[in-house]
Parts: structure tokens; sequence; C-alpha cells
């Protein structure tokens, strides 16, 4: 189903759109927030419960919220500009333009038919092996350039059949945001928590990536037997006896398509090398930190829009999902009014306050808080927003060592309970929307993505609880702390 046949707007869904609207500000002023608070919290919430509600037209929703907090004088330009998290909006464009430039080339087709000589005709063992490879690739790069690489691979296996992607995209973005959590360079949360604490590669290797390796090993299981009939479906692609277009469709004319797959995959090495390798050349060179993480990902969009030619701006305008990064741009200044203005320091603040000072306790609370917040928010501002709060609690002479982890995996695995949890689940659901082959609803999305959040990040948190005794009382360099 293409995105243009969505349903209209039903009265139900204007009622619980209403609903969310009045009743979030309302309930959550009940713990102490200001007026301008409160203001705060219904312009993002304008934003927030039109994605939920109204997907297809959550744009406009983002321009009404927006508007109201500049009516508001909750928002100014200058800060509209800071919240608005343009670095991540030009790594986007720059990630979306080489990814093009490797579908025009087919170097995907070329992919996916290596992948199906190696694998063979068997659905689950292909999908297994490509959430395999969603995982590596974002931990080792991170999850936006894996997001996009993945959704654009497995849409070209998918071609014109008439199985739904659905599923299979869900599978992808699951281990994608899970294998986020394994390195400092798999997603922006473990860039600022790396950061602000200290923590080194070597850390996240001993303390993250085997609690990410074992929430994958949950999340495959889980993801074979709730989309088994699917998986079922995806037979008859691959061997061609549903009377769908059989597998050859994707087959590429390799004396033809030769050279520009070469290119693109020179190209797409030399980037991954780059951002794997961004940290160290920025010290090399004296530059602040994740300068060059956009600076790599503009080089090879520079170099693919150079080799591209008179077609570059056609590249573009088609290849490049505007749409999304305009939502992004709208959903991110909403919630760093909310920061702005103070209410997400409350927030955490009485979470700070329950614990108790109960070290598991509070490592618990910082998983799922963390987590719920990262549920119906961006996971970077999410995190951001316990970030301070840290620092409070070194104060008081608590460990603080799980507490990085627990926003980890609180931000990363509980991104995957609702369609706007994380970067990658929009960035994905763009794309298949781009694509018109189909459209995820938000309560598509909402039943595995919540059996899938809750049971790995269920697991994380026993697993941090499991290693208390191990863990030191603070990272090495917590002075940063107060930066």
């Amino acid at each position: 189903m293409s995105s243009e046949s969505a349903p209209a707007p039903s009265l139900r869904d204007w009622g619980w759109y209403a609903l969310g609207v009045i009743g979030t500000p309302g309930l959550l002023s009940l713990l102490g927030l200001t007026v301008q608070q409160t203001l705060a919290v219904a312009g993002f919430a304008i934003v927030l419960f039109g994605a939920i509600f109204f997907w297809q037209y959550r744009l406009a929703f983002a321009c009404f919220g927006i508007s109201l907090l500049l009516s508001a004088g909750l928002l100014d330009i200058p800060h509209l500009v800071e919240f608005a998290g343009l670095d991540i909006i030009l790594f986007l464009i720059a990630m979306m333009t080489i990814i093009g430039f490797m579908e025009e080339r087919q170097f995907f087709e070329y992919m996916i038919e290596k992948l199906l000589e190696w694998v063979g005709p068997h659905p689950k063992k292909i999908l297994v092996v490509m959430m395999i490879v969603a995982t590596l690739a974002a931990a080792l790069v991170d999850e936006v350039t894996s997001i996009l690489f993945m959704t654009a691979a497995l849409l070209n296996l998918l071609g014109g059949s008439r199985v739904n992607p659905v599923p299979f995209i869900l599978m992808i973005v699951f281990a994608t945001n899970i294998g986020s959590s394994a390195t400092v360079v798999g997603n922006p949360v473990g860039v600022i928590i790396a950061m602000r604490s200290g923590l080194t590669f070597a850390d996240f290797i001993r303390w993250a990536t085997p609690i990410s390796v074992a929430c994958l090993g949950l999340c495959i299981p889980i993801c074979l037997t709730w989309f088994r009939k699917d998986i079922q479906g995806l037979k008859g692609v691959l061997t061609g006896k549903r009377g769908e277009k059989h597998i050859e469709h994707i087959v590429v004319n390799e004396r033809k398509a030769k050279r520009g797959v070469k290119q693109s995959g020179i190209l797409f090495a030399l980037v991954v090398v780059g951002l794997v390798l961004h940290h160290q050349i920025e010290r090399g060179l004296h530059l602040p930190a994740n300068t060059m993480l956009l600076g790599i990902a503009l080089l090879g969009a520079g170099v693919a829009l150079a080799m591209t030619g008179a077609q570059a701006r056609e590249l573009v305008e088609k290849r490049v999902d505007w749409w999304t990064l305009a939502f992004f741009l709208l959903l991110f200044s909403s919630v760093g009014t909310l920061k702005f203005t103070g209410v997400t320091s409350v927030l955490a603040e009485r979470i700070v306050n329950l614990s108790g000072g109960n070290v598991p306790v509070l490592t618990t609370l910082f998983v799922w808080s963390s987590g719920v917040l990262t549920a119906v928010m961006d996971n970077v501002l999410a995190v951001a927003t316990f970030v301070p709060i840290v620092g409070d609690v070194a104060q008081t002479g608590i460990p603080t060592f799980p507490l990085w982890w627990a926003m980890l995996f609180g931000g990363t695995l509980m991104g995957n309970a609702t369609l706007i949890g994380s970067t990658a689940n929009i960035v994905a659901a763009g794309l298949l929307e781009r694509r018109q082959m189909g459209t995820i609803t938000f309560g598509e999305w909402l039943k595995p993505g919540l059996l899938v959040a809750i049971t790995t990040t269920i697991l994380a948190n026993l697993l941090l609880l499991a290693q208390l005794s191990l863990m030191p009382a603070h990272p090495a360099a917590a002075p940063l702390l107060g930066h």
C-alpha cells in the first residue's frame, strides 16, 4: 500500500488526539511545572500526538506545535536553530546522498544477489543474516548509516513482490537499535555518554558489547516467532512459487553494472573507515569531538555528487528524504524547548528522589525512565536530559558508573518501542514511504516494538545489576561531568 492510500483520520483519532494534547500538560503540571513549562509541554504534545495519531500528516502537526511555541514566546529563532539538530540533519543528507548514489549503481541488488548465493532461498537464514549484519553495521559505524544501507538492501530484495515489507523492516530496525548500543560510535547517545563521562572505546567493549550481543540473541527468536507467517510468505518471493516476481528480478547484469558497483562499494568502504576512525582523525588534526563524523559524511557525499556529474541535482532531489528531514528538524526543536524551559530537569529530579540513594534502584530507574522518554521522543534528547542529573548524583557520593550504562541501554533498546523512539525508526519508515512500498502506522509498530523493547531492556537491566559489584564507583574521567 502506498502512502497516498492511507485512510482519512477518524473522529475517534481526533478524540484521542485532543485528550493527549490537553491531558498531558495537565497531568505533568501536577509535578509542579510553571505555566510556561506547561505551555511548552502543550506545544510538544501537539507534535507528539500528531505523529502518533496522524502519521501521514506529521509534518503539518510539527508546524502547528512550533508555531505555538514561537507565538507563546517559549522559543525564539536563535534557539530554534540551536535545538534543530542541524548537524544530524546534514549528516542524514550526506548519508542519503551516498546511499542514493549506491542505489543508482545497483550496489544493493548486487549485494543481495551474493547473499542469496551464499545463504540460498531460505527466508529465516536470510533474515537472521541481515539482522546480524545490521547489528554489526550499527556498532561499527552508526545506526543511521546502518538503517539506510540495510533498508535499501531489504527493499531491493523484496522488489515488486506483493509481500508486506513492514515486518521485515521492523526486524532490521530492531537489530540496528540493539547494535547501536554496542560501541561509542553506534549511536549519538554513546557519543554523548563518552564525552560527558570519559568512558573509552575499551569501556564500551567491556561493558556494553556483551549485553548488546545477548539482547540480539533474545531479539532474533522473538522476531522469528512473532513474524513467522510473514516469513513463510517470503519463501514464495525467493522461489517464485506464488506467482510473484522471481528473485531473478534483482539479478544484476554484471558487465553493465560492474564499474558502478565497484565505485560505490569503494566509496562506501572508505566512508565507513573514515567514520570508524573519526575520533583518531579529530585528535590528529586537533579538532573538536565529532567534527569529522559530519566532515567524513559530507566528503563522501561530495565525491558521490562529483562522480554523478550532470545528474547530481536529480540525485539529491530524488534520493534525499526531505519530508522526513523537515519533520526531524521541527521535532528536535520542540523537544529542545522542553529542556530549555526546565521541564525535563523537573522530571529527572523526581526519579533521583524516588531511589532514596539505593544504587540498584537508581540504576533501574535510570534504565526505565530514560527508556520511557526515548519511546516518546528522540533518544538523543532523552539521554541528554539525564546527563546533568548524573553530575548532581556524583556530588552526593553515590556511584555513577552504572548510571551511564543504564542511560545507554534505556536510550537505545527502548528506542524499539515506538515509531518515533529512534532516528533509525523514522528514517526506515520514511524510506518505505518514499519507495511507495507501504506505510508503517504507529499502532502497527507498537505491539512487536514493545515486546522486543521491554524484553531486551529487562535483560540488559538484569545483566547490569548482576555486574554492579564488578564496576568502579565512577568513570576514570569523572571530572568531565562538570563541563
